[in-house]
């Protein structure tokens, strides 16, 4: 099968996802075609704003270049592309900065596109209108499914998983040795829980953006660093005592945002953690009992945390004989595995769409 792949323009997190996707689909022996978007929005960028300065110096009034114009720039040959290519499917993922239009356009070029939406349950207020646009959806989360069957019938729950080459045990003696780590965006309802705990006598480790920490908090003290590469927090796991696995609730990014509540699938993170033989703690999700069956220790309030961190700390064996069991309980979970259902459910629906057509 010939697949023409649309990155989704970030190149953290998602690009993860699609990475992983687009490795499981050649390892299946997929001829994949990618359309980088994260590079062309920054060079759409990049040229847009010197076209802008150079025309200020005749027209100083001139409008400077917006979001839309960007991405409008960046996208602006994928269609051409992908009609060049004759794929038998192209596939989006993400969508959060592939325009709502150009999902139009490629099927007005006839061409079957499938969609990935990433951001379940957060953005299905925006995703459900891309959902009824294209062929076929997956959705990352399964509470989602029922809203997104209305837009779209031939939508699936695609779960997270985890890249075997880059979450493993294989240890790094350069990685520092945190006695917890925890990797990801500082949304605010992960800076009241980590406030609220006593960290004194113990390392804690913050990667990823903090943006909304105030500037007094005593969170600060434990950055260690802002937005690191896949392969740098896997390292950051397998060294650490104890890992930290806090589901995102904010819906967008603020600190008075609405949060969403029922979820009910795992993020990447719970995959990426177990492969890397990271005893970890998570807040619950029921995917977590389902999968883990009690290896994944689960709270509600920081109070639970603290008394949980403390207690794990103090008894090693335990702590990495559970570790040890961890790798082989997501062994299956990978994203040659998803690549796999994947292609599934798009052969499954080939003879509708021909029909359809």
């Amino acid at each position: 099968m010939k697949i023409f792949t649309i990155q989704p323009g970030s190149s953290w997190a998602t690009a993860d996802v699609y990475t992983g996707l687009v490795g499981g689909l050649k390892k299946l022996g997929h001829d994949v075609l990618n359309y980088q978007l994260d590079t062309r929005i920054a060079r759409a960028g990049h040229w847009l704003n010197f076209c802008w300065e150079e025309a200020k110096k005749k027209d100083p009034d001139i409008f400077a270049p917006t979001t839309a114009d960007i991405l409008f720039q960046a996208c602006g040959d994928s269609v051409v592309k992908a009609m060049w290519k004759k794929p038998d499917w192209v596939i989006v993922v993400s969508s959060m900065y592939y325009p709502k239009l150009f999902l139009k356009m490629l099927k007005q070029a006839g061409l079957r596109v499938a969609l990935l939406l990433t951001e379940s349950p957060y953005d299905d207020e925006q995703q459900f209108p891309l959902a009824a646009t294209v062929d076929v959806v997956w959705t990352n989360e399964r509470t989602s499914l029922e809203m997104l069957h209305i837009c779209n019938p031939n939508t699936y729950y695609l779960p997270h998983a985890f890249d075997p080459a880059k979450h493993n045990t294989e240890i790094q003696s350069d990685t520092p040795a945190h006695d917890v780590v925890f990797v990801g965006t500082g949304f605010q309802e992960r800076i009241d829980l980590l406030e609220a705990v006593d960290w004194t006598g113990i390392d804690l480790g913050l990667y990823g953006s903090w943006d909304l920490l105030n500037p007094h908090s005593k969170l600060r003290q434990y950055i260690r660093a802002e937005e690191i590469v896949n392969e740098k927090t896997a390292a950051l796991y397998r060294k650490a005592k104890i890992g930290l696995n806090l589901h995102r609730l904010s819906k967008g990014f603020g600190g008075y945002v609405p949060r969403i509540s029922g979820a009910e699938s795992l993020n990447p993170r719970a995959y990426e953690l177990a492969a890397c033989g990271c005893f970890h703690l998570s807040d619950y999700r029921a995917e977590i009992d389902e999968i883990f069956d009690g290896l994944v220790p689960t709270f509600t309030t920081a109070l639970e945390l603290e008394k949980q961190i403390r207690g794990w700390l103090k008894d090693d064996k335990l702590r990495e004989s559970i570790a040890d069991k961890l790798p082989s309980v997501v062994a299956g979970h990978t994203w040659l595995e998803r690549a796999r259902q994947m292609v599934s459910d798009l052969e499954r629906f080939e003879p509708k769409m021909a029909l359809r057509a």
